[in-house]
């Protein structure tokens, strides 16, 4: 909406600042950090006075001596705030025309991941059933979602081209896939969206950690849709040029935003948790980025703290049912390493450290083709 103050630049010259995606994505940011901010400590009171706290999950599944019972009164559905902020960031700052649709599918894909987050926490909390919506209800929504996202990027006319062909890292030019063009969309909305909007979800499982996480990856994929929007840029690179992909900068930038301002109050011990609202909203909203920029492969490495996270509960899961035997002390991982002795705040600023380095040395690639 601030985009088309730009149009007043010759009342007014700064104005037309308004123009360029870098000080749009800057105040995206701004915006959302500073709802969440300053609404954060307001919101998580009225979590409070509504009693809006989550049946206990690990109760009965980890051991008592790990668990740390002042969670237990500690609100959920701070991904409420959250969410609101990241999507009113974005929409502020956008340009509604420009983008050919693609900041209405990112924040509509997000609001869409974070009703099923909202469902599943509520029936958490005021139904007191601990795994919440069922498992295969749950992942039905995702698909439905993750696949009408893909169908929208795909009937884009800018992404028409693109969106059929794979860019492998390394490789310069994106591969044409033929025959077997079907399995991008079914690699793309179950192994991306809907994969990474649960292995988020695994990640928030300590004060901090998702969010802290989150920014790392939103960061990466601002810079990567930044250079896919500028030709220059994007012909240097070896990288699809999609005009106005450049758009998604502002929402993915608005996104960290509203994750760092989520960490004020989610950092140890946390005021109020984001809850499965928050968790699978900022899941999905990461897959979308990967699909839309064409770096799905490199989520991987982007998001390599969400890998290790839910290939630790897979391998768990597979090692237990063939062999009877457990891989490690406890899933997702981030409990093993709690099991071992490490501290929560030690877990988290770890797992941050990971995550910066793989976000890193997937920026590096840019050069490596």
């Amino acid at each position: 909406m601030f985009y088309y103050l730009s149009n007043f630049s010759d009342l007014f010259g700064p104005l037309r600042l308004f123009e360029y995606i870098t000080f749009r994505a800057g105040g995206a940011a701004a915006t959302a950090f500073l709802i969440v901010v300053l609404f954060g400590g307001r919101f998580a009171a009225m979590l409070r006075n509504f009693n809006i706290r989550a049946a206990a999950r690990y109760d009965g599944v980890l051991p008592a001596d790990v668990l740390d019972k002042r969670k237990n009164s500690t609100p959920c559905m701070g991904g409420i705030l959250l969410i609101a902020g990241v999507l009113t960031g974005a929409l502020l700052w956008s340009n509604w025309s420009a983008s050919n649709g693609i900041c209405w599918i990112l924040m509509g894909g997000t609001l869409g991941f974070a009703l099923i987050g909202f469902a599943d926490d509520f029936l958490k909390v005021f139904k007191q059933k601990r795994d919440g919506l069922p498992g295969k209800l749950k992942l039905a929504g995702q698909f439905l979602i993750g696949a009408l996202v893909w169908w929208l990027l795909w009937r884009n006319p800018e992404l028409n081209r693109i969106m059929d062909k794979l860019v492998i890292p390394f490789v310069k030019n994106p591969v044409d896939l033929g025959s077997w063009w079907w399995i991008l969309p079914v690699f793309s909305v179950a192994i991306i969206i809907v994969g990474a909007s649960n292995a988020v979800n695994l990640t928030d499982g300590k004060d901090g950690l998702a969010s802290g996480c989150t920014i790392f990856c939103a960061l990466s994929y601002a810079v990567f849709a930044y250079l896919m929007g500028h030709q220059i840029f994007a012909s240097y690179l070896d990288l699809p040029y999609i005009n106005g992909i450049g758009e998604a900068v502002v929402f993915a930038a608005a996104l960290g935003g509203g994750c760092v301002g989520f960490l004020w109050h989610n950092c140890h011990p946390a005021s109020m948790f984001m809850g499965d609202t928050g968790s699978l909203a900022l899941g999905g909203a990461i897959g979308m980025l990967a699909v839309l920029s064409r770096q799905e492969i490199l989520l991987a490495l982007i998001g390599g703290v969400y890998v290790m996270e839910i290939i630790s509960v897979m391998l768990q899961v597979a090692s237990f049912k063939l062999t009877g035997k457990r891989i490690f002390l406890c899933t997702p991982i981030h409990h093993h390493f709690e099991r071992k002795g490490w501290t929560e705040t030690q877990i988290v600023v770890r797992f941050w450290i990971l995550s910066g380095i793989f976000a890193l040395m997937a920026l590096a690639t840019l050069k490596l083709r």
